[in-house]
């Protein structure tokens, strides 16, 4: 198993049904704000409830998170508190053969292990990746949008293009 910045292994055969809390440390979380190139994570916190089903582990629980990232527009500061609910699933390692894969939707949250051990923390870490929205905005959106001469997509789109073509 590859360390990653918020690792939390497990065994398979210690798992029961308490509920399980994972808290990064500041130094966790540094780094995970380094890899997903956001500004700071000040909390990263989740609570899980595993449960075992022959060799695949189902987890599910809530996910909570105060992170600042960039406005995907002006640049600035922009503060998310992120609170959701995350499930996935931890299933054996398997050959994929060369042939197309079709994967359902139920398949996409599951994360393939080897052995007997598993990493509940990058699992959680990749569920804020997920959480993390790259298009967010904060209030200086609009006018940086104005001061760089930016249209809004009403003021923009096909349905302005045509509106133009009315007036005429």
């Amino acid at each position: 198993m590859t360390e990653t910045e918020f690792s939390r292994p497990m065994d398979i055969r210690q798992v029961d049904d308490r509920p399980l809390h994972l808290s990064a440390t500041e130094g966790e979380r540094a780094a995970l704000a380094r890899r997903f190139a956001i500004m700071s994570i000040g909390r990263l916190e989740a609570d899980l409830k595993l449960d075992v089903a022959g060799d695949t582990i189902a987890a599910r629980g809530r996910l909570r998170a105060d992170i600042v990232q960039s406005c995907a527009v002006s640049g600035d500061d922009l503060a998310v508190a992120i609170d959701q609910p995350i499930r996935f699933r931890f299933v054996p390692e398997t050959e994929i053969e060369e042939e197309e894969l079709e994967l359902g939707e139920e398949d996409c949250d599951d994360i393939p292990f080897n052995g007997q051990s598993f990493d509940l923390g990058e699992a959680v870490a990749q569920s804020l990746a997920l959480a993390i929205d790259p298009y967010a905005t904060g209030p200086g959106a609009e006018q940086a949008r104005r001061e760089a001469g930016i249209l809004d997509e009403s003021a923009a789109g096909a349905f302005a293009a045509l509106a133009a073509l009315k007036k005429n």
